[in-house]
């Protein structure tokens, strides 16, 4: 299994400033324990991690320990529309979405 990163987030996740991500849809099925090859949007690999929480909520019940490890947005709005960027599909506090914490593995 893997994860694909934008590139302004490769430097956040490898100085271990950023280890939750967040997916709507997530086709992969990831498990707590996977062991995952973290991409590039090319593809290439630049990191493995390993599942070490897993939480699906809604944006509108995104707690604090939700957020932890994950980049800020300076609004809920900015937050929405950058998910919409990413996925295409309509964002607001009703979508569903995984949190996903990993750990990196050497």
């Amino acid at each position: 299994k893997y994860l694909k990163f934008a590139d302004p987030l490769v430097p956040m996740v490898l100085d271990h400033s950023k280890y939750t991500t967040w997916r709507i849809n997530d086709d992969k099925d990831i498990r707590l324990d996977d062991v995952l090859s973290l991409c590039r949007k090319d593809g290439s690999e630049f990191a493995r991690a390993l599942v070490v929480r897993v939480n699906v909520t809604i944006f509108g019940k995104l707690g604090p320990a939700d957020y932890e490890g994950h980049e800020a947005f300076a609004s809920e709005q900015e937050m929405y529309s950058a998910y919409q960027r990413y996925y295409g599909v309509p964002v607001d506090k009703n979508t569903e979405l995984k949190v996903v914490r990993f750990s990196l593995r050497s």
